[in-house]
């Protein structure tokens, strides 16, 4: 299999983190923060290591402010729901996943909030600008994606995160797509809430994500439950982070996260400057295919390995199940819970076609991409 879907998940992983993740756990296998004994004090001093290894590589300060959660979206509902209350405003974008549209939807429903959507351009960004004309009194949140899991556009957040510490409101990012990709710095852009997950472009497994806090931001719980401190309490602790990490956590995950980040960590900047230059060589091929639509790839600046077109005459999933069955090529097509995206680029009807390259990509399966669409769009 050619796989070009690394903006749903990365693949493959590298074989000899997950090892290093299983034998750490094997070794340890107690629950952190629940026992005095050697083995749980051990683990939990290992999860507070990670903890300190995720800050430094998001360039925050305080490492008792990343909480752990199964992904991003988890993430995102933590933090929106934990931050909004009745009355309240909320600025995002039309470039979201639905894991930021349906929490606003549903809290819209509710009566609980309103919110503005901010356009893109036909480059595919947001002009901060339009950020700050959306912004009302009663704005208590911006939340907006850091490179859009559609068009690869990677936001201009300093821009942006200067228009609303201007107008006194929190800027949350969601780095879903852009975190192991790009460098991030949550203190120097001014960012006050950063969203991840691991199974993407920080190479680790499926189920551990997280946030990074400001010392500003201060979201309630919205679960409840155990955290091994506290417990005479009938109420949830307003630790951190305990705060937003109700039950055991997930320790074979944040084991696997911990050994992905060191491997990107060492190589992210090489491997970007790689795979971009993949992606120039996959839009040339592409776009002089006729019949072949290209979407926001004119300018490469400011842009994740992430191309998405269309067909003329065949819908996406058509030509995601040709590459798939005729050519061994996984690519996602459809709307890749992005709707919003979609409708604005008159794709909602039949979706798009998305090749996202990872660091384990070649040239080799660049040209087999290409060659593969001349004969669908031939």
């Amino acid at each position: 299999m050619i796989y070009l879907d690394n903006a749903a998940t990365s693949f493959p992983k590298p074989a000899e983190c997950l090892q290093r993740a299983l034998d750490r756990y094997l070794q340890i296998g107690a629950s952190p923060g629940r026992g005095g004994y050697d083995r749980a004090v051990e683990a939990e001093s290992t999860v507070s290591a990670v903890r300190k290894k995720l800050c430094r590589f998001f360039g925050a300060d305080e490492a008792h402010r990343v909480c752990f959660t199964y992904n991003a979206t988890d993430a995102l509902n933590l933090l929106i729901q934990g931050l909004v209350q009745p009355g309240d405003h909320v600025v995002s974008s039309r470039l979201e996943h639905n894991s930021v549209l349906r929490p606003l939807h549903h809290l819209q429903k509710q009566g609980r909030i309103s919110f503005d959507l901010v356009p893109f351009d036909s480059d595919g960004f947001i002009d901060p600008a339009q950020v700050g004309a959306a912004i009302k009194p009663t704005t208590r949140l911006v939340v907006l994606t850091h490179a859009s899991n559609v068009l690869g556009t990677v936001q201009p957040v300093q821009e942006i995160a200067a228009v609303c510490r201007a107008r006194g409101v929190p800027l949350v990012l969601d780095a879903s797509q852009s975190a192991g990709v790009v460098p991030i710095r949550v203190n120097e852009w001014g960012v006050q809430g950063l969203v991840f997950t691991g199974h993407k472009s920080l190479l680790g497994p499926t189920g551990i994500g997280g946030l990074v806090l400001a010392p500003e931001l201060d979201p309630e719980p919205s679960r409840f439950g155990g955290t091994g401190v506290d417990s005479r309490s009938p109420y949830h602790t307003m630790e951190y982070p305990y705060r937003l990490e109700a039950g055991t956590i997930n320790l074979l995950g944040i084991l696997g996260l911990e050994a992905s980040l060191d491997y990107v960590d060492q190589s992210y900047a090489a491997s970007y400057a790689r795979e971009m230059s993949l992606l120039r060589k996959l839009r040339d091929g592409l776009g002089a295919l006729p019949r072949l639509r290209l979407y926001c790839v004119n300018l490469l600046d400011h842009h994740l390995p992430v191309l998405t077109c269309t067909v003329e005459h065949h819908t996406s999933e058509d030509v995601g199940a040709i590459l798939d069955g005729d050519f061994g090529i996984a690519v996602r097509a459809g709307l890749h819970c992005a709707p919003l995206v979609h409708q604005d680029l008159g794709t909602l009807e039949n979706g798009a076609v998305r090749f996202s390259l990872g660091p384990f990509t070649t040239e080799a399966e660049i040209d087999a991409a290409v060659n593969a669409m001349a004969a669908i769009a031939g």
